[in-house]
């Protein structure tokens, strides 16, 4: 695999991603800084700087790519204009936030503060608070994101959970409490809103079936033996075929999501990767790190690489077409010898549609 390295940074690059077209690289840093970066050159053309004052935590982008919104340690979240580098406005947390998201249409930004573990919405052209959920999660929330409906802000934290927020109810749709064993560190969703990806101190990665506009989900495919430790973040590909994930081990790991199964791992990278992403015609594969440096990974040939040609060859012959959703699906033969002829989800009963109460009240971190 072909790589550039993208040294520019001073401190742990924690968030990054590709933005028009995928001609440029958006990233921020511990070091205070976000910088947009041109793919073919591999070096900076421009910095957001001197406007927060502590680590960044999170960047995110407008889907036309002309605004950009932050979060920081700093208690703040800022918006850019992407054109002129300048902030637009500040919104005041009274505590660390640990995340920011935009949603697709670009109306509203979600953020999470680890005051009371709460959950803001606002304005994204205004800045004033569309909505708050205070006491949200029973632990800092690492990650919070808007669904492609815009619909519901999905977040996961310290406490195991994952939680799905109405934005029309302004209530709590969906609370998984049993999803992973230890803290969960991202969640992303697919771009048709179907499926949700978690990512988890477990060093395991889940994707839930989440019914767009349901308040209900099936039982999770869990995506194991990828990652040697913690695995920090995750991202579909456009059309949802694969899974990109970045872990404590050093590794990105790139997973076959119909089938289930690591196709490749990614090494490099000289100490964490905390975040990845993926270029829309799935050429490219960055990665960011601790180590103060982006990468970016060429897997235009991967499947042409024998170890993913023979790992391809032996699932493929265990890939079936759902009897029931005509979904293809990993099939496996179960101890009694009869070979399974539905997915995993059409095995589920079916489940009861439930809407739970709002929020608790704020209560002191555990």
């Amino acid at each position: 695999i072909q790589f550039k390295i993208l040294r520019g940074h001073g401190d742990t690059v924690s968030s990054c991603h590709f933005c028009f077209e995928d001609t440029k690289i958006l990233s921020c840093s511990h070091d205070g800084t976000v910088k947009l970066w041109d793919v073919e050159k591999g070096c900076p053309i421009q910095d957001f700087e001197e406007e927060h004052t502590a680590p960044i935590s999170e960047c995110n982008l407008t889907p036309d790519d002309r605004r950009v919104v932050t979060s920081s340690y700093d208690n703040t979240v800022k918006a850019w204009d992407m054109e002129t580098g300048k902030t637009l406005w500040t919104a005041e947390h009274e505590g660390i936030v640990t995340s920011c998201n935009i949603s697709c249409d670009g109306r509203y930004v979600v953020s999470g503060s680890d005051k009371e573990n709460s959950i803001y919405v606002f304005d994204a052209v205004s800045a004033t608070v569309a909505a708050y959920s205070q006491g949200h999660h029973k632990s800092t929330i690492t990650r919070c994101c808007f669904d492609p409906d815009n619909q519901r802000v999905t977040s996961v934290s310290y406490d195991k959970t994952i939680k799905l927020w109405d934005m029309i109810t302004r209530t709590t749709s969906i609370t998984i409490n049993e999803g992973h064993s230890n803290a969960i560190s991202d969640c992303c969703f697919s771009s048709d809103g179907h499926y949700l990806c978690t990512a988890s101190w477990d060093k395991s990665l889940k994707i839930w079936d989440i019914k767009t506009g349901e308040f209900w989900y099936h039982e999770a495919v869990s995506l194991n033996q990828g990652h040697e430790g913690s695995v920090s973040s995750c991202l579909f590909s456009q059309d949802a075929s694969l899974v990109v994930s970045g872990g404590y081990d050093r590794t990105i790991a790139i997973w076959d999501a119909d089938a289930g199964y690591k196709k490749l791992s990614l090494k490099g990278h000289w100490d964490w990767v905390t975040d990845v992403a993926i270029s829309k015609n799935k050429n490219w594969i960055l990665s960011a790190s601790k180590d103060c440096t982006l990468r970016l990974w060429n897997i235009e040939e991967m499947d042409h690489i024998p170890s993913v040609i023979e790992m391809g060859k032996a699932r493929s012959s265990n890939i079936a077409q759902c009897k029931e959703c005509e979904e293809p699906f990993l099939r496996l033969q179960r101890s009694d010898s009869e070979m399974i002829s539905k997915c995993v989800f059409c095995r589920l009963p079916s489940p009861v549609k439930n809407t739970l109460p709002l929020p608790p009240s704020a209560s002191p971190n555990p």
